[in-house]
């Protein structure tokens, strides 16, 4: 079988089924992307990249959508390399999410399509709108996030399937589109969260660098970066009661200062400084410890050695790290949103309100306080790896 892997920045999501496919030498696997990222073994990798980047004169409300058709566009024109080289594939498989997929059902007729369906954006009862002190969106944004739904329909309309990682995420979208969503997750490697007793983890500053150990005092919170979307100023302000109540406690932040979703604080500054300056004089900064991003081993080990993780988020895509922390055994405080709840019961997670702060600070300073039980992997087979891989090949093979 020919396989067509469609990601901007892949492999993204698609890293573990393509590197499953490519194992197989009856299969030739190819990808397209902007990016040049390593990618599996077996999996050939095509750049392509846009001829221009959006017109500064083309209408507000179609600068987001000009910048997708041009992706469309090289990203058809690399696809058509392809097919003049002979590679003609069985099935596609793409997020649709940056306009890739436009019009490779132009260039691949007869090719069967699988698009990966993250989120369908809405102006009310979700993200948008949770939080009211996220700036408001104007009526121009609103008009804006509709048009952002027009590469999602257009994606639906030419899929012969249609995954989605989690149940909530699925039903983000238009009812009519649910039946062709299956929910399949990306899949979690339990092996990489089993107890390491022998983990650590170094913070302070050169000179005075200390290491913690699993059954340190270790609050952590992570995310891509730092922002409200992600509760990160709800976090900050549970820090002055947490630190006054256990006074070993250190605190490790991990994640950037730029924006994945939503927009910059008021004033259009980080978050980050935002609560800061919010918050001046009423932390003791030689126990927080911002490490910005980390690599993925650094973060397999912090896992290991936190106390206690802080999970929060708007109704929103689900981060990878909610569930690998929950499965690895470490206690998680998460917040009580859509996204969370769909899991938090069968792995044990208390939740608070988004907005509780003083609920979040209690919870957690309770934690930290506790003696450490120990930590055993926790099993939940509808995200675990070699169950969602079964399930990603059965539907593929099902076209």
């Amino acid at each position: 079988m020919k396989y067509l892997f469609i990601h901007q920045n892949f492999p993204g999501q698609f890293i573990h089924l393509s590197q499953k496919l490519a194992a197989d030498t009856k299969n030739q696997v190819v990808a397209l992307s902007i990016h040049k990222l390593p990618v599996p073994q077996g999996v050939q990798l095509r750049c392509y990249s846009m001829l221009r980047p959006a017109a500064p004169e083309t209408h507000p409300l179609l600068l987001d959508m000009e910048a997708k058709v041009l992706r469309g566009e090289a990203c058809a024109s690399a696809a058509l390399q392809l097919k003049r080289e002979g590679f003609v594939p069985d099935i596609i498989i793409a997020h649709p999410g940056w306009g890739e997929t436009l019009f490779i059902k132009d260039v691949f007729p007869h090719a069967k399509i699988v698009v990966y369906c993250e989120f369908y954006y809405a102006a009310e009862g979700r993200d948008v709108g949770f939080d009211a002190e996220i700036p408001a969106m104007t009526f121009q944004g609103r008009c804006g996030l509709r048009l952002k739904n027009t590469i999602n329909l257009h994606a639906l309309q030419i899929a012969d399937a249609a995954i989605s990682p989690t149940q909530w995420q699925k039903s983000t979208y238009p009812e009519w589109a649910q039946d062709k969503i299956q929910v399949i997750h990306d899949g979690i490697f339990l092996e990489r969260l089993q107890p390491d007793p022998k983990a650590k983890i170094m913070l302070g500053k050169e000179g005075h660098l200390r290491e913690f150990k699993p059954g340190s005092e270790v609050l952590t919170y992570l995310a891509r970066n730092l922002e409200a979307v992600r509760g990160f100023h709800i976090f900050m302000r549970t820090l002055p009661k947490i630190l006054q109540q256990r006074p070993q406690a250190r605190v490790v932040i991990v994640g950037g200062d730029d924006v994945s979703y939503g927009g910059k604080a008021p004033g259009n500054i980080s978050w980050r400084n935002y609560m800061m300056e919010e918050l001046q004089g009423q932390l003791d900064l030689e126990r927080i410890h911002f490490v910005g991003k980390i690599p993925y081993g650094t973060y397999l080990q912090l896992l290991q050695i936190t106390k206690v993780h802080a999970y929060l988020t708007t109704p929103f895509v689900l981060s990878w790290s909610f569930l690998e922390t929950a499965m690895s055994g470490a206690p998680v405080i998460a917040s009580n949103t859509p996204p969370v709840a769909e899991f938090a019961e069968e792995l044990g997670v208390p939740m608070v309100d988004f907005f509780d702060v003083d609920g979040f600070a209690e919870q957690i300073s309770a934690k930290l306080a506790a003696k450490p039980a120990k930590r055993r992997v926790k099993r939940l087979e509808k995200v675990e790896m070699q169950y969602c891989l079964a399930q990603q090949i059965k539907l593929l093979h099902s076209l």
